[in-house]
């Protein structure tokens, strides 16, 4: 199965969410953290992800009697490269957006059904604006936003930090007009 196929899972990404930033984690984990999702399941999604190159078993322990394997994700998995968004279709771009607004969505929900989970302490923000920008005004945005996004995201987990979920969505809000 391509990577494409793979990532554009709603229950496959928020598995690979869940192991982000170098976690380790057995099915029983991931159950909990996917609530929603029934363990039969889960163990389906991470067969794909780990036939697909995506995940690798990182330990194998006896437990009662049988195997826990611990799950990570490999560091030279197969990536959906940004290129790839040329070769998509409408419909499968569609499809991209419609599984990762589904993981937003259930990430959001874990968070708050947390115990203390406190939106405005922790600084939870969905705002949205409208920005009116050039071709050129657009790439050097895009180009600052990485300068300063690209430092933080190789931060390995350690004392004071806390894992942020960072989803940036960017598209034209409307058609041009003929005076743009």
């Amino acid at each position: 199965m391509a990577p494409t196929d793979l990532l554009l899972h709603p229950v496959r990404l928020r598995i690979v969410h869940a192991l982000s930033g170098g976690r380790v984690r057995n099915a029983n984990d991931l159950s909990d953290r996917l609530p929603d999702v029934s363990r039969t399941s889960i163990y389906r999604h991470l067969t794909l992800l780990v036939d697909g190159g995506i995940l690798e078993v990182a330990d194998e322990r006896r437990v009662r009697g049988g195997v826990e394997r611990l799950y990570r994700l490999r560091p030279d998995r197969p990536r959906i490269a940004p290129e790839a968004g040329g070769t998509m279709s409408t419909d499968e771009h569609r499809r991209g957006f419609a599984a990762a607004m589904a993981v937003l969505i259930a990430e959001f929900n874990a968070y708050l059904d947390r115990p203390g989970a406190d939106p405005y302490a922790d600084s939870v923000s969905y705002r949205q604006a409208t920005l009116w920008l050039s071709a050129d005004e657009l790439a050097d945005m895009l180009a600052r936003l990485n300068e300063v996004v690209a430092p933080l995201a190789a931060n390995a987990p350690g004392p004071g930090r806390r894992p942020y979920l960072v989803s940036p969505i960017l598209f034209p809000d409307d058609e041009p007009s003929e005076s743009n």
